[in-house]
């Protein structure tokens, strides 16, 4: 599991390979065994593989305009009604989706919704909502545009480990 969290990174770069279902579906459960608070599990997924819907959302933030190029964009939903810890448990099955996106060959990265703007300056989960017929109750964490790498970064190695922001017992402790 060390390996494959090192292996970790941010693709923003997809080739032009479907990817295959059974590979979304061991991503999407991957996300729904993600630890959450009293197990609400107050997450919902929506699976974007039209071109034409990618582009929409792709057009709204110029940071997430990789998610036109990428095959398939998972958006991961929170219902804050079911819990106040949506925000948490939502990203802790954000978490399983790049680690097994990472497992299955693939990359990903996160284009963010909740609290974010449009380039427009507008309400960017306002925004991707409008474009996927979410509901008002429900959020938009992010989003998560998938496929096959067409680009190769490093991998983080024990390099990576900073001593300087490690505290013991307490803050002021080094």
């Amino acid at each position: 599991m060390h390996e494959l969290i090192k292996k970790r990174r941010s693709i923003r770069k997809f080739s032009d390979k479907e990817v295959e279902d059974e590979k979304l579906k061991q991503i999407l459960t991957a996300a729904m065994v993600a630890p959450s608070a009293r197990n609400i599990r107050p997450w919902e997924f929506i699976v974007v593989k039209d071109k034409e819907t990618r582009r929409k959302l792709a057009k709204l933030r110029s940071s997430g305009r990789f998610i036109r190029e990428a095959p398939a964009t998972i958006v991961v939903l929170g219902k804050e009604s079911e819990s106040n810890l949506w925000l948490q448990d939502c990203s802790l099955a954000a978490s399983h989706i790049y680690l097994e996106t990472v497992n299955q060959g693939l990359g990903t990265c996160w284009v963010n919704a909740v609290g974010s703007k449009t380039d427009d300056g507008g309400d960017a989960e306002k925004a991707f909502k409008e474009v996927l017929d979410v509901p008002v109750e429900v959020r938009i964490l992010g989003l998560f545009p998938i496929g096959y790498p067409a680009e190769e970064k490093e991998n983080y190695d024990e390099g990576h480990y900073d001593e300087a922001i490690v505290h013991s017992e307490n803050y002021s402790t080094k």
